[in-house]
């Protein structure tokens, strides 16, 4: 069992994202029956019939960004998410500065402190999802393959997944 860990928007971002969704809502000047069933998609282009996002999606879209899991006895993995938002170890550290930092039961944790903890967990000699961690536990697995294996990115554990559980 382990701890997922979450990057969310400082609140200054957020009340600009509510400014946001309020004067997309408050322009509204008109609502109809095919507005109501689709969930007020495309509210300010009526012509757009494939747009998959509303005014709320919007506004959630990348509020939580899953940045990494922390688990005894393995190093702390970091999610990359295929570098849509990160792809060095700098860049991470920016983004992740640029936000808050909150664990899946919502607890919010001082950021500082999470890239100190995160940096260390497990260190030196944690766990790492390789081809010695299979040899010596899992030798005939389904996951014994290369693309299964962690990467290593500027010295940090990184998934090969970008889904945790």
């Amino acid at each position: 069992m382990g701890t997922n860990f979450y990057r969310i928007p400082k609140s200054k971002q957020m009340m600009e994202r509510h400014q946001k969704l309020h004067n997309r809502i408050s322009s509204l000047d008109w609502f109809d029956v095919s507005q109501l069933s689709n969930g007020f998609r495309n509210i300010e282009n009526k012509n757009d019939e494939w747009s998959p996002m509303n005014a709320w999606d919007e506004f959630m879209e990348d509020v939580m960004i899953h940045v990494g899991k922390r688990s005894s006895g393995w190093k702390f993995c970091w999610n990359f998410h295929n570098g849509k938002f990160y792809s060095s170890k700098k860049e991470l550290l920016k983004f992740i500065r640029n936000g808050r930092i909150v664990d899946e039961y919502g607890t919010l944790h001082d950021t500082e402190e999470f890239i100190e903890m995160a940096l260390n967990w497990g260190e030196p000699d944690g766990l790492v999802v390789n081809a010695e961690y299979y040899e010596k536990n899992e030798r005939n697995s389904f996951f014994n393959k290369e693309r299964y294996y962690d990467k290593d990115i500027d010295g940090l554990r990184v998934s090969s997944s970008t889904e945790f559980s």
